[in-house]
């Protein structure tokens, strides 16, 4: 049985929740997610002293039905996240003539290439540039935010010898010797 799944979700006042065929739509201050939930797992809204729970039960024993209760808790959880706080990364570019820049909603990033790679955002995500070297991702859904993230880390990925390239804030890069000279 899932640890995980077992909790409940409270649900934040200014959250909206709206369950209809196993379709889960979500409205708050940030914005509104949907997402389909599988018919394998019931959703049940529930009132507890001002507090509304959303909770989750599976309908059988079955592998597969207990491999995704855990899973569409966690969905549910970051959907709620996402419309009240948002999620945010952060990437830094570390290496001499690295720069990023804004133009528009476009991001242009000069990182060693004979010319620069231009990124446009998905719908609802937004990226803010500081200091030419710091990029910031913000937007509702948890995974898109990660995954452009991770897009634009992979267009330069941090070398081992010198630490040049585009790594996630915080982010240690095990250095390697080089040759060893004569």
């Amino acid at each position: 049985m899932s640890r995980i799944g077992k909790q409940t979700i409270i649900l934040p006042n200014p959250v909206n929740i709206d369950i209809k065929n196993n379709i889960v739509t979500i409205q708050g201050p940030k914005g509104q997610q949907s997402r389909n939930i599988s018919p394998l797992i019931d959703l049940a809204i529930q009132q507890l002293n001002d507090q509304k729970l959303l909770c989750l039960t599976i309908k059988d024993k079955s592998k597969q039905s207990q491999s995704l209760y855990g899973l569409s808790r966690t969905l549910i959880d970051n959907m709620i996240i996402g419309v009240t706080e948002g999620f945010s990364k952060h990437l830094e570019i570390q290496g001499v003539g690295y720069r990023s820049q804004m133009d528009g909603n476009k991001l242009i990033l000069n990182v060693g290439y004979s010319h620069p790679v231009i990124i446009t955002p998905p719908k609802d995500i937004f990226i803010q540039v500081e200091n030419n070297t710091n990029i910031s991702i913000f937007g509702i859904n948890k995974e898109i935010v990660g995954q452009l993230a991770s897009t634009i880390r992979a267009i330069r990925p941090p070398e081992p010898y010198k630490g040049k390239g585009i790594r996630y804030k915080g982010e240690i890069v095990k250095k390697k010797v080089g040759k060893a000279g004569k």
